[in-house]
């Protein structure tokens, strides 16, 4: 719920004469066990996608292929982070509102998350994310 809990990590890399390997496990390289893999593509250019947040999942965001922004705002400060290399990813806890942004061409978002998708574990709302936050608190 606070950004001393956000953290771009390195994934371990293979480098060789044939190309890269970035690798990914659940619960070592990333600090939850993963449930769900999905990925945002064909965004247009420049392009903006709605924020939400969380109430339970965890999510990890690798940039595959381009770049793109996330923003994160944890109901007091807003942060951006710039995603633009397959070798690291950036963590991102539960009750963060985030928004993806400014994608580049063809850029590919992969997201690891720690459950299976629920509807009801989504705050599509900002003033009912920052409601359910002061609860909280």
């Amino acid at each position: 719920m606070s950004f001393e809990q956000v953290h771009i990590i390195e994934l371990q890399t293979v480098r060789d004469r044939r190309g890269n390997l970035s690798i990914i496990e659940g619960g070592d390289s990333i600090p939850f066990d993963i449930a769900r893999t999905y990925w945002v593509y064909d965004v247009p250019g420049g392009a903006h996608r709605t924020g939400h947040a969380f109430r339970t999942q965890q999510e990890f965001i690798v940039a595959l292929s381009g770049s793109f922004d996330v923003i994160l705002d944890d109901g007091s400060e807003r942060r951006r982070f710039h995603m633009s290399r397959s070798y690291y990813g950036l963590y991102v806890p539960c009750m963060m509102w985030r928004e993806l942004d400014n994608f580049s061409t063809n850029s590919v978002a992969m997201v690891l998350s720690s459950t299976l998708y629920d509807a009801a574990d989504y705050i599509e709302e900002y003033e009912q994310y920052c409601h359910e936050l002061q609860a909280r608190r």
